[in-house]
């Protein structure tokens, strides 16, 4: 994959004027016309965004041959993007504090209680599937509970900017980071101490490139999924949850799964368990990517890409 981008790199040129333009139709006229204009904004983004075309095609085909008894056709690599923007603009609407407390369904009321309960904070590792920026829901559902949302400064800046401008008050805070360094671990060990709750991506390769990925079995190929998350757990030695936050039937349900009391990683099997760590997370993505599998948003090359194995070549 040396020829191709990391996902980091890839321009957001005009993304940040069409996001507002699009915000502005929404405000103006609803959601009903806000979908007529998506169409010819969205097949624009198709046709010249090939890269993210192919990635989209290799997904879905790679979805397909995964579930292929409950999905007798291959999904649309159009319609996938489509649900991305879609999704996109509930982003927004969440930031401007327009997802309705009976827009959200809480699917896993023990966890959440368990959540809840606890006097110290924790890891949640969420996902590219679905909506991330619901995880605000949390925020409200329980108030006293502290939630800071861990985003790639090189992938997010511009999308980050549109949302604090939209935002009308901000239920989770945001920190901005390139990588994990030791400096980082400790502000965020500090922030665990007193009970805050760490939100993570676990679906991404690290922005600084290098080594630190797992190799994993992922809708029946090879894949290099990141350690970072779970690297991070295990520094902090605090409860690791999984997150994921679906759109099903216009509602939003939210999957709150207790992954690990508590990380360890012994020193001689390290390396071993913390890849056992990064598949179970995995298996859990793949089994959420089966129920919404159009709202799996990495539209970059993910598996290991071989010659004579590249989709749409």
């Amino acid at each position: 994959m040396a020829d191709m981008k990391h996902w980091a790199g890839i321009s957001e040129a005009g993304s940040l004027f069409g996001m507002r333009v699009l915000l502005f139709i929404y405000k103006l006229f609803g959601r009903s016309i806000f979908r007529v204009v998506l169409l010819p904004v969205m097949a624009y983004f198709y046709v010249t965004r090939s890269q993210a075309r192919k990635a989209s095609q290799d997904y879905l085909m790679r979805l397909h041959m995964s579930c292929v008894a409950s999905q007798p056709r291959p999904l649309s690599s159009f319609q996938h993007f489509l649900t991305f923007g879609e999704v996109l603009l509930d982003k927004l609407l969440v930031w401007m504090g327009q997802i309705r407390r009976q827009d959200v369904v809480f699917e896993s009321p023990d966890a959440i209680a368990k959540l809840d309960s606890s006097q110290q904070g924790g890891v949640i590792v969420v996902s590219h599937l679905g909506n991330t920026e619901i995880c605000s829901a949390i925020a409200h559902q329980l108030p006293d509970i502290k939630v800071t949302m861990l985003v790639y400064t090189q992938h997010a800046e511009r999308f980050n900017s549109l949302m604090k401008k939209v935002s009308g008050h901000a239920t989770i805070s945001m920190m901005e980071v390139t990588d994990i360094s030791p400096a980082t671990a400790m502000v965020l060990a500090d922030r665990v101490a007193a009970g805050e709750y760490i939100v993570i991506a676990g679906d991404r390769t690290p922005v600084t490139g290098g080594g630190r990925t797992s190799s994993v079995d992922f809708l029946g190929a090879k894949a290099p999924m990141p350690q970072g998350a779970f690297i991070l757990a295990g520094l902090l030695r605090c409860p690791v949850y999984l997150m994921f936050c679906l759109k099903q039937e216009a509602r939003y349900h939210i999957y709150l799964e207790l992954f690990a009391e508590r990380l360890m990683f012994e020193r001689r099997h390290r390396a071993q368990q913390l890849d056992q760590a990064v598949q179970r997370y995995a298996d859990r993505l793949e089994a959420y990517c089966k129920l919404a599998p159009l709202q799996w948003f990495n539209f970059f090359p993910f598996w290991y890409i071989k010659e004579h194995d590249v989709i749409g070549r």
